[in-house]
């Protein structure tokens, strides 16, 4: 019985191909529309998970305070507030993996024969590539002893291999930095771009040591910018944060109400924080393109209004033959729910190629899911069934002379 009352509302469709075409077209865009705005949001979602914890897991960032030259203070990371023996101290906390301090060289210039390339120059101990999970794609990174005896060597990242040297093996290879040379001994993975376009491997790593003493100047001799810290778990995170507060206010001698002159940042707080912001518009921009799979389920309501009026003598020789007001009902049930799923099914083909298209054009991918798709034929089933029910329950009402009168 199903299967042929199916037969008739597909019969019935094709019977008015144009009018069955645009009734579907406000359910086609409806669901491209919630498939494109989830998969882009799933996206951008995933996009600030992976530069985040492309950083490293667990991690705390401990920043310098600002610097200030009477009533000028510069930006968080320029003052002298951190060094070698806070790191040193951090280290011993309990459930801290490992502790890297680390400084940049303002105004780095690299060259390399008569290529040069500009680029952030940074100083750290071996435990920087732990903390930060990042491995040598070619060759090695700097050791213990040689940071201690800051030996003139250089890890480089993929970026500033290819625009230093080209196709040319880097490794071996001399590199000037403000006049020192230094030995390229590795080239790092490549980890390409962080949050906010920031490209990752654009960046020269070389023994703190080396960079205190040749590369900054004398005021920042013993001074360092930031130590990255790997706690143990992330249940640990919160109580680490704590610890190195307490710990760097003893060092610092900072009283009661003094202010710290230092910052301690929880990355996994920042990336659970962007994930419910970056999921919360996914939702709002799903919520707005779902008014048009209201506004489509609107005009299958119409239609089919239509069809019952146009339909009225067929339905009158239904009832006449045998057929059921229940029968009837399901009937127009049938062709307003097949509408719908058709529609539904264009509409996330559509969707899924538009969010290709826009993952291309903006620079990363989108994530159309199982879910997405499961979701949206749940909604348009859901709204054949709604909006159609009406028309059905009307059509089922009629009087079978009335009908066969008309």
């Amino acid at each position: 019985m199903i299967g042929t009352m199916l037969a008739e509302a597909w019969g019935a469709l094709i019977a008015n191909r144009l009018r069955s075409a645009l009734t579907m077209l406000g359910m086609i865009i409806g669901v491209a529309a919630v498939i494109l705005m989830l998969a882009i949001g799933g996206g951008v979602q995933k996009q600030v998970s992976d530069s985040i914890s492309g950083l490293g897991s667990n991690l705390l960032i401990v920043t310098a305070g600002s610097s200030r030259q009477g009533p000028l203070s510069g930006g968080a990371g320029s003052g002298a507030t951190l060094r070698i023996e806070d790191a040193e101290a951090i280290a011993r906390i309990d459930n801290v993996v490992a502790a890297a301090p680390s400084t940049t060289v303002p105004a780095a210039q690299a060259v390399a024969g008569p290529v040069n390339w500009s680029t952030q120059v940074t100083g750290s101990v071996p435990a920087y590539f732990l903390v930060n999970e990042w491995t040598a794609g070619d060759g090695r990174v700097f050791s213990d002893r040689e940071e201690r005896a800051g030996a003139r060597v250089a890890v480089i990242g993929q970026t500033v291999a290819d625009k230093l040297f080209g196709a040319n093996d880097p490794l071996g290879q001399m590199v000037r930095v403000k006049g020192v040379s230094l030995q390229v001994i590795g080239v790092m993975a490549k980890r390409g771009q962080g949050f906010g376009g920031q490209d990752r491997d654009d960046v020269i790593i070389v023994p703190l040591t080396t960079a205190l003493r040749l590369l900054q100047g004398n005021a920042f001799r013993r001074s360092i910018r930031s130590i990255s810290v790997s706690v143990s778990s992330a249940e640990a995170l919160d109580q680490v944060e704590r610890d190195i507060t307490l710990l760097l206010r003893q060092l610092h001698r900072l009283k009661g109400d003094d202010q710290d002159d230092f910052s301690v940042a929880n990355l996994t707080a920042i990336t659970d924080t962007l994930s419910t912001t970056t999921r919360a518009i996914s939702l709002l921009l799903a919520a707005i393109g779902s008014i048009s799979l209201v506004v489509g389920g609107i005009g299958i309501m119409n239609i089919m209004l239509v069809s019952v009026t146009e339909r009225t003598r067929e339905i009158g020789i239904r009832m006449a033959i045998g057929a059921s007001r229940a029968a009837v009902r399901l009937q127009f049930l049938l062709e307003a729910l097949m509408l719908s799923l058709i529609g539904c099914g264009i509409g996330v083909a559509a969707g899924t190629g538009l969010a290709m298209l826009a993952g291309k054009a903006i620079g990363f991918d989108t994530a159309v899911t199982l879910y997405a798709v499961t979701v949206a034929f749940a909604v348009s089933a859901s709204i054949g069934i709604f909006f159609g029910w009406w028309p059905a329950t009307r059509a089922s009402k009629l009087s079978p002379i009335e009908a066969l009168r008309s």
